[in-house]
């Protein structure tokens, strides 16, 4: 049945789950998605389609091959202790750019920059002589699956340390579609997607759930056991906002000192 599926009933926990996999898949193929467009756009839109469609499968295979295993063989404590340092690692790293750069001390990600650049490293490679067009299917392969790795990782950790596999795979999958289903619509127009904003609530997200894992595999008994975590994300959130504070500050300072 779907619930034997999907596991123990939704708590907060899982709301948080899957808000976090949904976003981090959002902002990662939102990038994938301005190098597609920039191959097909430029060299050839079936080839462009044909390596991004292989890259989603070959993903797809990664987390049904890996996420089993790991949850049948690790031990809980052991999992969750490196699962928790993994996304501490991963939600420190995007929180401290999506941080700078509302701050004003980091250049704001471009995707019309990232754009501008394919199309004029695409337009230098060779024509096709064929029907296929192979610079077309491998740049889009190439910026699909490494733009997804990052969220493969965040699928198996999130979903395994949680006995929630399939709806991690859930939330990766519906933004998958999300983001195609959009840029199919406004194609080039990917500049105006709040990707900061979603970095930061993602960046927010995996250092919570990183923080309350760890504690939870070394013998930490959080209050209210997962609604621990809505605190723990509400903490983090008047940390970066007050550090954005701080930094804003400080650069209109010096701004006025020079």
């Amino acid at each position: 049945t779907l619930d034997a599926c999907l596991g123990p009933p939704v708590h907060s926990a899982t709301i948080v789950l899957v808000l976090s996999v949904f976003l981090a898949s959002c902002v990662e193929m939102v990038e994938a998605l301005t190098i597609v467009v920039a191959a097909g756009a430029t060299r050839s839109w079936r080839s462009a389609l044909e390596g991004a469609a292989v890259a989603l499968l070959v993903l797809g295979a990664l987390v049904a091959a890996v996420g089993p295993p790991l949850v049948r063989y690790v031990p809980l404590d052991a999992l969750r202790i490196v699962v928790g340092g993994l996304l501490l690692v991963f939600g420190l790293q995007w929180l401290r750019k999506a941080v700078l750069r509302a701050g004003g001390l980091k250049a704001k990600h471009d995707e019309d920059a990232i754009y501008a650049a394919e199309v004029a490293s695409l337009s230098q490679a060779p024509s096709p002589t064929n029907g296929r067009d192979s610079t077309a299917f491998a740049v889009a392969f190439k910026g699909v699956f490494l733009e997804g790795l990052e969220v493969v990782v965040i699928v198996l950790t999130l979903g395994v340390a949680e006995h929630r596999l399939a709806l991690a795979a859930v939330g990766a999958g519906a933004a998958v579609v999300l983001v195609g289903v959009i840029g199919a619509i406004v194609a080039r127009q990917l500049a105006g997607v709040p990707e900061n904003a979603m970095k930061t609530a993602v960046g927010i997200m995996l250092v919570s759930f990183g923080t309350f894992w760890s504690g939870e595999g070394i013998g930490v008994h959080w209050p209210g056991s997962d609604l621990a975590i809505p605190v723990l994300v509400g903490i983090y959130v008047v940390v970066a906002w007050a550090t954005v504070a701080a930094l804003a500050r400080g650069r209109r300072a010096d701004v006025g000192v020079a």
